[in-house]
């Protein structure tokens, strides 16, 4: 798992440890030290913890006028056994809502398992989106990962699957990317 490196093409549009408003602000990362694990694994130093034992992040990139967060997740996101929605929630996500941002879009390609538990900070982090105009996308998760969020039903606040499961991001820049996932939900919203 230590080689396991959140996307950093982007890094000459946005980092977050230089953008004043990011909740990892005036952060310094190391290449070499591994500290950080995931049970008994070391992962790469440069995902960012948010208080969840087994799940990570990256902010790889932030536009605040346009209030876009594209966001890469790495590990188990455990809502049964350590609340992880919870952390995400008030740690990184209300962070971000401060300053405008209610457009996410959730990398899933290193989530390697999800457990439920209630839908509650689902529900409260979308209704707050949603009246600000805007949506939560989750992007290339697992398949069994899915199955597991489709058990209560998270497709009532959370976008996947379908066409969002098979985007290659990484051939876009970064505000061409996220404006193309909001003109997908868009035509999606007006069939």
């Amino acid at each position: 798992m230590h080689n396991i490196e959140p996307y950093y093409n982007w890094r000459d549009q946005y980092t977050p440890e230089e953008d004043d408003k990011s909740p990892f602000f005036g952060k310094e990362y190391s290449e070499f030290q591994f500290s950080t694990k995931i049970y008994n694994y070391f992962i790469h130093p440069q995902w960012d913890e948010m208080g969840s034992p087994t799940l990570f992040l990256k902010m790889v990139y932030v536009n605040y006028l346009q209030g876009f967060a594209v966001i890469e997740l790495m590990g188990e996101w455990n809502d049964c056994l350590h609340n992880d929605i919870m952390f995400f929630k008030r740690n990184i996500l209300n962070k971000l809502m401060e300053h405008g941002v209610s457009k996410f879009i959730l990398i899933g390609e290193n989530v390697l398992n999800f457990h439920f538990s209630d839908d509650c900070y689902y529900e409260e982090w979308y209704e707050e989106v949603a009246d600000e105009g805007g949506w939560i996308v989750c992007m290339n998760f697992r398949k069994h990962v899915l199955e597991e969020m489709e058990q209560i039903r998270l497709s009532n606040y959370l976008l996947y699957g379908g066409h969002y499961n098979s985007v290659n991001w990484r051939a876009c820049r970064p505000n061409h990317f996220c404006q193309s996932v909001e003109d997908l939900i868009m035509k999606k919203l007006a069939l």
